[in-house]
């Protein structure tokens, strides 16, 4: 089991408290780091029930994520979710390798979803009820343009297109960065099992919609050609949770786990994840 650790908006964007975080995090042993996003926000924006403060600070995850890899050695890079349908591809695709480079090769826990707040969408210009083929459409080209050579690649879609287009830099040592598909929907582990290489669900759904939706993603792969035992399967989990809490999911079949500080004071959340490191032996380098 792998264990990772996620740094909440709710700290704000003080750039020492980033830092340290970040580098208690990698001397803790966790294996990485994640960040949310949101582009806007707005008066009654909700997900569910809980609606979304509009003054809650979401900065850029991957201008965070570059900050917090230079003031780190070996944490990874990750995102849950980055919101594919309001970033174009043929941009993002030079900015995660370009991370990739200078954190030599880790941004390799990059989670995509969709969005939830028409009022985003319609912010970033998208069409709110084409977010999903745009997002599939999206994976494409990023996958495209890193494999492609000097000789250029082409593109013709729904919502992208170019002729003979060359992207450079390369992501560090791959063909190309994986991409992990978030959600809480049945349409994003078929997502995910097609075009993925993990799935991360969300944390609101009873058990069996759980289990549904990771062999809905399993049986997606399979159906398209792909290995389903290649998918890797990643879930929130709380900073409290006991070894045999961690076993239920690893018999679940869940590959890594993201955890959460519960307190907003910067000493307690180093004791926290000082706790569950040692409570995991985890492979301290700090």
């Amino acid at each position: 089991m792998k264990f990772a650790i996620a740094y909440s908006t709710a700290d704000g964007l003080d750039p020492d408290r980033l830092v340290a975080y970040a580098r208690h995090a990698e001397d803790c042993g966790f294996e990485g780091l994640y960040l949310p996003e949101h582009i806007v926000l707005y008066p009654g924006a909700a997900i569910g029930p809980f609606e979304i403060p509009p003054a809650l600070p979401y900065p850029d995850p991957l201008d965070c994520l570059g900050f917090a890899a230079a003031a780190t050695r070996r944490l990874l890079l990750g995102t849950a979710v980055l919101l594919l349908p309001y970033h174009h591809p043929v941009v993002l695709a030079k900015r995660l390798a370009t991370i990739d480079v200078l954190s030599r090769g880790r941004m390799r826990l990059l989670t995509v979803g969709l969005g939830t707040l028409p009022g985003e969408a319609e912010a970033a210009g998208v069409d709110f009820g084409t977010r999903g083929r745009r997002a599939d459409e999206a994976i494409d080209v990023l996958r495209l343009l890193w494999e492609g050579d000097e000789k250029g690649v082409s593109f013709t879609g729904e919502f992208f297109g170019f002729d003979d287009v060359c992207s450079y830099p390369k992501p560090h040592g791959v063909t190309h960065l994986p991409i992990h598909v978030g959600g809480s929907s049945r349409a994003a582990a078929r997502r995910a099992g097609r075009r993925g290489d993990g799935y991360f669900p969300g944390g609101a759904l009873t058990p069996e919609e759980r289990a549904l939706q990771w062999e809905l993603a399993r049986t997606a792969a399979a159906e398209v050609g792909r290995d389903p035992d290649a998918l890797e399967y990643t879930r929130w989990g709380s900073i409290d949770m006991s070894p045999e809490r961690v076993e239920t999911y690893a018999a679940q079949g869940v590959t890594r786990i993201v955890v959460s500080p519960s307190s907003t004071e910067p000493e307690r959340q180093r004791d926290e994840m000082s706790a569950f490191a040692e409570r995991f032996a985890l492979p301290r380098i700090g």
